[in-house]
């Protein structure tokens, strides 16, 4: 009997000393799966580098402001760099990316009024204007012609016009300024603005003559700011005074 009792005990003895060296590094792999559990990360990838993070960290709806020059004379590069950029520049949603002339060759054989068509009126995935409602027709054509000419295209961008003896035309300068500013209010006779166009509601504001009434736009009156609220000079707000008045003559 005490053999029998001697070799038990050396057996439980061994089967303890095999739990342990098994246990032990069992246990210490728990701890380390418990304390990193749901992490799931590899820090290798290159969705975790610096720069993958801070462009996911960016405020949902930032958004991106045009250069401070006056409405409807900001240039093809000065748009592009506002606003086209944040799609063209990685191809974004289909966009062609800026340079690609294989990504632009076709577009560019359909032609400068086309193209310019399908960004002032939006196209595909590319809302209106790229979504910068502010801008003119003419700035929206300025910047597709300079993306279009990184790829190999020769177009013009259309020129700040000015007439004969350095005045500002109305109908071209005039018009941009009402299309970015003046419009919003007197398209559609906001807040007691006489609308475009209509000779009735304008007649009244003409009758002590043309520059008395751009005067009084300068200066505001009623629930209009000091130029409709337009930024630049006052021979510009001019311009844009005299674009409206023409269309109600």
């Amino acid at each position: 009997m005490s053999g029998s009792n001697v070799a038990s005990g050396a057996q439980k003895v061994v089967g303890m000393i095999v739990a342990a060296l098994i246990g032990f590094p069992l246990l210490i792999f728990l701890v380390a799966k418990l304390f990193t559990s749901g992490s799931g990360v590899d820090l290798g990838l290159a969705t975790m580098t610096g720069e993958a993070i801070s462009a996911r960290l960016q405020p949902v709806g930032s958004v991106k402001v045009v250069d401070a020059a006056a409405p409807g004379s900001r240039s093809g590069k000065s748009v592009y760099e506002a606003v086209c950029m944040s799609c063209h520049d990685a191809g974004l949603a289909g966009a062609p990316k800026f340079g690609d002339a294989g990504a632009w060759g076709a577009r560019i054989a359909q032609g400068y009024d086309t193209l310019s068509k399908h960004a002032i009126g939006g196209f595909n995935a590319m809302p209106a204007k790229g979504g910068a409602a502010d801008l003119t027709d003419d700035e929206v054509k300025r910047a597709v012609a300079f993306m279009a000419n990184a790829a190999g295209a020769k177009f013009e961008e259309p020129k700040v016009a000015a007439a004969a003896g350095g005045a500002i035309d109305p109908a071209t300068k005039g018009k941009e300024i009402y299309d970015s500013v003046c419009m919003a209010c007197h398209a559609a006779g906001i807040s007691g603005a006489p609308k475009f166009g209509d000779k009735a509601a304008w007649a009244p504001r003409l009758k002590d003559g043309i520059d008395a009434a751009v005067a009084i736009g300068i200066k505001g009156l009623n629930a209009m700011p000091p130029k409709g609220g337009y930024q630049g000079s006052d021979e510009e707000f001019k311009a844009a005074a005299l674009y409206m008045i023409n269309a109600a003559k």
